[in-house]
């Protein structure tokens, strides 16, 4: 296994294989690295989360850990499959949900999800009840006649998380899963990924909830700059305080704005 130049990567950690494996994973676009020689293990039956500031490089390293991005060099493996030497095995085991997520949203909301089931092979009457069971538990039932284009920002999200789960995939991979979703929705998503994990299944989700990470996920790992931080864990990572504590002391940034915008309380003149 190398990395850029011939590079020998790092070999993955003794035991039992990761459910996702990413090794010597970089991506530039220009100038800017975005991602730079970026190892990372999620153990499988693990909730993962990944966290980071605005432009670490979580949505381009989830990308190129999904086949949505080729990477410049580095691997990603999933469940023992290479991606990007045999995409369609790895594929088959893997259900994603992108940021930003583009949609055929022409079609209704049921539509979508029965057509992504038989893009799956999946049998056209296992679709079907699974397309129905997925609207009812998610809150969507009443909207799967409707064309998607005209779905709210948090209907857009449940309905292309439907998509990510109809095929029963082994390991979820979730980029900001909980934006844009009400209150109710949000517990509801919560029982089924916890549901999901607690049967096997892996979740690796990005967030900028630091509570939400916390109240979720066993594992976490921090990225800026497209490098890992900190991994393990969570209660390695947080060593001993709050998890937004330890981001903050690892990530650095924070500006002590005292005695500035001192304009903001004195009111209008």
């Amino acid at each position: 296994m190398t990395g850029e130049a011939g590079v020998p990567l790092p070999p993955p950690p003794p035991g039992p294989a990761p459910a996702l494996s990413l090794r010597g994973l970089t991506k530039r676009f220009g100038a800017t690295t975005a991602v730079d020689h970026l190892d990372l293990d999620v153990p499988a039956g693990s909730f993962y989360g990944v966290v980071g500031p605005n432009g670490a490089g979580k949505t381009t390293t989830l990308s190129m850990a999904t086949g949505l991005l080729r990477p410049d060099t580095g691997r990603a493996v999933v469940l023992g499959e290479d991606l990007w030497q045999d995409p369609v095995r790895a594929k088959r085991r893997l259900g994603v949900l992108p940021d930003g997520v583009r949609l055929f949203d022409r079609l209704s909301g049921l539509e979508l999800v029965r057509y992504t089931g038989l893009l799956r092979g999946l049998p056209r009457d296992v679709v079907e009840s699974r397309a129905v069971e997925l609207l009812d538990a998610l809150g969507l039932a009443a909207a799967g006649p409707t064309l998607v284009v005209d779905y709210s920002a948090g209907m857009t999200k449940k309905i292309a998380l439907a998509c990510a789960l109809v095929h029963a995939p082994r390991l979820l991979v979730l980029d900001e899963p909980f934006e844009a979703v009400d209150p109710v929705s949000g517990a509801t998503i919560r029982e089924i990924l916890t549901a999901y994990v607690a049967g096997g299944g892996t979740v690796v989700l990005s967030s900028h909830v630091m509570d939400l990470v916390e109240r979720l996920c066993d594992h976490v790992a921090v990225i800026s700059a497209g490098r890992v931080l900190a991994a393990g864990p969570l209660d390695a990572v947080r060593a001993g305080v709050r998890l937004e504590e330890r981001f903050v002391a690892l990530v650095g940034g924070h500006k002590d704005l005292t005695g500035s915008l001192a304009w903001l309380q004195t009111g209008p003149r």
